[in-house]
């Protein structure tokens, strides 16, 4: 069998590699399987890196039978036949890539989505979530150190760099660790006497943000403590205050005399209202990182933000730092994706419109809808080292048979959401949003 690995294509940030040289090198030496790499003027492990390890640069992947990506393949660029895996961002029935998924099918492709290797219980096996936290906390606070000097406050924070600046993650951290040295040292100034910073969600995209914001030194808090932590009363030597907020902590029951059940909110979120809300005034800095689904309540409202920022009376909360950006989403005024050299603009309150930068009367949005890409190098070696252990089964298995005797681990074969030209039968769903997207293309 031989494997393809096209290159990244999609924009001028994209450098990530579904595969680093030394994976690839280890896969060949066990499994003797070959791979072909596309060349690629970007791409974060270089091709002579590739070549260097014995591996095939080529321009042609027509002989692969499997070609791996990272992002989408443009539709024109689809070869017939061919087994691809990347993420699709198609499961949901997102239109924008309606014309790639009837471009596989008509061809006879068979497509994996990374996003769809789930074990029993549903939980992803192979992402880049906390690779997404890392670089979306870097550009939070570089947002966050521009929006006070915008104000007038001078810190350190003025000092951050985009995180596609830093040459890789522990550099970064250093210089964050640097920074949260001297303000522990030198105080904040005035009016800003401590920055609190809140995070939406526990995962793996919350736990990279966190671990980023820990460079800074910052005490935590519990939720019921924020009130008094804002209001100074916490005493504590860090100017740096962090709370994690869990989903008790963002709806309540509508039933006055309901308790909060986790299990039954994912089933039935329409029981539940949000009181997310509440916590606001309290924080500096909002980092979201939650999935979210329109099923489910919204953490901030364009409401709540017309409602709290008006002229000369601005509130607390200075940066929204949304690493999920989901579209008009959990927050609702993140109204559109930015790009890592402009990761921001500020969502004006009464205009009800964004303006790129961070001045103006209204909170600042970070919203990079690519994050992972900022610190490739990192990235791609975390989703190697998993997908490395995938591709075997991949190459070994029999794709010619249908997709009932097709042989693939669970967790794979859950993934499979073409096979042969075919939807399979978990993905049938998906003809409505093919024959949707079809007529409104006859329509325009």
């Amino acid at each position: 069998m031989i494997i393809g690995i096209r290159r990244e294509d999609k924009n001028r940030w994209e450098r990530r590699t579904p595969l680093i040289p030394a994976d690839v090198v280890e896969l060949q030496r066990r499994h003797g399987l070959r791979f072909l790499v596309q060349p690629s003027p970007i791409r974060v492990f270089t091709d002579d890196e590739y070549r260097a390890a014995g591996i095939e640069v080529a321009e042609d992947l027509s002989g692969a039978g499997i070609i791996l990506a990272v992002k989408e393949v443009p539709v024109h660029l689809i070869l017939p036949g061919k087994i691809y895996v990347f993420f699709a961002h198609v499961a949901k029935g997102q239109t924008y890539n309606m014309p790639m998924l009837k471009r596989l099918m008509d061809l006879r492709c068979s497509l994996v989505d990374y996003e769809k290797i789930t074990d029993e219980q549903k939980r992803r096996l192979i992402f880049f979530g906390r690779h997404a936290g890392y670089a979306g906390m870097i550009d939070t606070l570089w947002c966050l150190g521009r929006r006070l000097a915008a104000g007038g406050i001078a810190t350190p924070l003025a000092e951050m760099r985009h995180a596609y600046e830093y040459p890789d993650l522990a550099t970064a951290k250093k210089h964050l660790t640097d920074i949260g040295r001297r303000i522990a040292r030198d105080g904040l100034p005035q009016p800003v006497r401590q920055l609190i910073v809140g995070f939406s969600g526990y995962g793996n995209v919350s736990t990279g943000a966190q671990e980023v914001f820990e460079c800074l030194g910052p005490h935590q808090v519990n939720v019921e403590d924020l009130p008094p932590a804002a209001a100074g009363g916490q005493g504590t030597a860090s100017p740096f205050v962090k709370v994690v907020f869990h989903e008790r902590d963002m709806v309540r029951p509508i039933d006055p005399g309901g308790r909060f059940d986790l299990q039954e909110y994912y089933e039935h979120p329409e029981r539940y209202t949000g009181c997310f809300e509440e916590h606001l005034p309290y924080l500096d800095v909002l980092v979201n990182a939650i999935y979210w689904e329109p099923r489910y309540p919204r953490l901030v409202t364009r409401a709540w933000v017309r409602r709290n920022y008006r002229p000369g009376s601005p509130p607390r909360l200075k940066v929204i730092g949304d690493i999920s950006c989901d579209i008009e989403g959990s927050v609702e005024v993140t109204v559109k994706a930015a790009e890592p050299d402009n990761p921001c603009y500020v969502f004006l309150a009464q205009e009800e419109r964004a303006r790129d930068g961070v001045e103006g009367n209204g909170p600042v949005i970070m919203a990079v809808d690519n994050l992972p890409c900022e610190i490739p190098r990192e990235s791609s070696c975390y989703f190697s080292s998993v997908l490395r252990e995938m591709v075997p089964p991949l190459a070994a298995a029999d794709w010619s048979a249908d997709f009932a005797d097709l042989e693939l681990p669970p967790s794979l074969k859950r993934a499979v959401i073409v096979h042969k030209g075919e939807l399979t039968p978990s993905y049938h769903y998906l003809h409505g949003n093919l024959e949707a997207a079809s007529a409104r293309a006859d329509r325009s």
